[in-house]
């Protein structure tokens, strides 16, 4: 279900940055990091300057149908946009935080241009060194149009991907809950076990599963001097 609306994001950080000197300016989103299968997926997104899509949002305020609805012409406004994915085993094998610039890195190679500046939502940096100039804000989802734009690219990206592979894996209900916690995909945990695209390193197979061991212990990274 969305979230409770508010008014409709604005340029105003694009604006600063360009008024900094930066030209070309990505909104960085992610999607899929609670869940407990699927692939983890970052949105990017060049918008043009002179021309605007009515009725983009955080992806989270918008209904799933709101948001299919939006996708082309978000697609087909955008100067630039891409979405990048780390696997569910990438998800596993390197932790979450590392999936995560994985998939960020990706984004932003698939563009085809590269920006000089980005706008990420949140506290932290996952972009890292693919973009020099990094700013990061807490709510940017809602109110900067870029980082909104790319919330609904990567969210109906990630959508449309688990609902093709619910068909091999009914069971769990992928079409509907999209690989996240829900009563359905619990009790599905406890009849069937876990399917090839679950997380296997998440805590939730110790509560869930009907037998034990099954979740693998990622084994600590090695600390550099």
């Amino acid at each position: 279900m969305p979230t409770k609306r508010s008014g409709p994001p604005s340029r105003s950080l694009e604006r600063d940055l360009r008024g900094a000197g930066h030209e070309i300016i990505v909104g960085v989103d992610e999607v899929g990091r609670g869940a407990w299968a699927g692939p983890l997926m970052v949105g990017a997104a060049v918008l043009p300057t002179d021309r605007r899509v009515n009725n983009v949002r955080d992806s989270k305020m918008l209904t799933e149908r709101e948001r299919e609805r939006l996708f082309d012409r978000i697609a087909g406004w955008c100067t630039a946009w891409a979405v990048g994915s780390a696997s569910q085993t990438e998800c596993d094998d390197l932790g979450m935080a590392d999936a995560q610039r994985l998939a960020a890195a990706r984004a932003i190679a698939g563009l085809g241009i590269l920006p000089d500046a980005a706008v990420v939502d949140g506290n932290w940096n996952f972009v890292g060194a693919a973009v020099p100039h990094v700013t990061r804000k807490i709510g940017a989802d809602r109110h900067c149009l870029s980082v909104a734009a790319a919330s609904i690219l990567a969210k109906v990206t990630r959508d449309r991907l688990m609902r093709e592979l619910s068909e091999n894996y009914p069971q769990w209900h992928f079409d509907s809950n999209k690989g996240y916690p829900c009563p359905w995909h619990k009790a599905a945990l406890q009849g069937y076990g876990a399917s090839a695209i679950h997380r296997r390193t998440w805590i939730f197979m110790d509560h869930y599963l009907p037998w034990p061991g099954h979740r693998v212990i990622r084994p600590e990274q090695p600390q550099l001097f």
